[in-house]
């Protein structure tokens, strides 16, 4: 018998994360007699546009489909707006039949919200949105692999992520050759590993490759709450504070203290338009002073204030 898939859109979802999904298992089914089978579900049976506006037709509103094997929850931007009582349940009821549950992107926020992951559980969700996701859920071990595969729960980054999750679960059921043929197919020369990084290394990212600046960067990237000092940057590389700014400026043309200030306002920014968290919580969270001091700052970043900027957003 095939084994079945059910994918849950829900409206701004991913188009890449879900075809990225679906299309191994197409693939699978051409070199072997039909393994897989897989459905369209939305919300309300309707058609469900996709953060690129393209719209995709759905087979039923989950509501009307009583039992799966294994769904997928597929969001994207503002994962939570259309979560409602009876998704919750219809997702709780699953779960008592037995079936295996999944997001991908950030489609853990909904299986989290409906409290379908135990607190020992990984999960994992698009790095964008894991700050947020700690914030709102900081009991669950929310990770930055790519994928999670942990009993009945299945979780992926999303995006190209969920080729090599898929693949993945191809290669446990049906063997690593079929998967890797498949992997052939897509022109991807290597399959990803779950613990593999979801983002550039910093080296990539900034165009750095001072192993100093590398690790202070790391450093702040670690400490958005409470910033530390440039002395104290400046110590954790073995280096004098006025070496330092010189690195910075030559390298990336920046201060310490704006670039730092920097990845805060953007962190800031990810918690604001995917977060429910007041204006003064980001501000405290992300290790600004006052909020006069944050919305400033954030001003003079992105043209706007936070408040405007997360209306924006909604």
């Amino acid at each position: 018998m095939p084994e079945d898939f059910h994918f849950l859109l829900l409206p701004g979802f991913s188009a890449l994360g879900f075809m990225s999904a679906v299309e191994p298992l197409r693939v699978a089914n051409r070199f072997r007699t039909e393994l897989y089978r897989w459905h369209v579900l939305s919300i309300d049976g309707a058609p469900v546009r996709a953060s690129n506006g393209i719209p995709v037709a759905a087979e039923a509103a989950c509501a009307d489909v009583e039992r799966v094997d294994t769904v997928f929850v597929v969001a994207g931007f503002e994962p939570l707006a259309c979560y409602t009582r009876a998704l919750g349940d219809w997702l709780r009821q699953q779960h008592r039949h037995g079936a295996t549950l999944g997001g991908i992107d950030t489609g853990s926020f909904v299986l989290a919200e409906a409290g379908l992951f135990d607190a020992s559980q990984p999960l994992t969700v698009h790095w964008e949105a894991l700050a947020a996701f700690r914030e709102r859920y900081p009991r669950l071990k929310a990770t930055q692999e790519l994928f999670e595969i942990d009993a009945r729960r299945i979780t992926c980054a999303g995006g190209t992520a969920s080729i090599d999750m898929m693949l993945d679960l191809i290669g446990r059921r049906h063997g690593a050759e079929l998967a890797a043929v498949i992997s052939e197919q897509f022109v991807v020369s290597r399959i990803r590993q779950r613990s593999d990084s979801q983002r550039l290394e910093i080296a990539a990212r900034y165009g750095v490759h001072n192993r100093k600046l590398i690790q202070v960067i790391g450093t702040m990237q670690r400490h958005m709450e409470n910033p530390l000092g440039s002395d104290a940057l400046a110590q954790e590389v073995s280096i004098t504070r006025r070496q330092l700014e010189r690195l910075f400026s030559a390298t990336l043309n920046d201060t310490p203290t704006r670039f730092y200030q920097n990845l805060r306002l953007d962190r800031a920014r990810e918690l604001l338009q995917q977060t429910d968290m007041s204006i003064t919580s980001v501000c405290v969270a992300c290790g600004f002073e006052s909020p006069s001091h944050f919305s400033r700052a954030y001003r003079a970043r992105f043209g706007m204030s936070p408040r405007n900027d997360r209306c924006a957003t909604r």
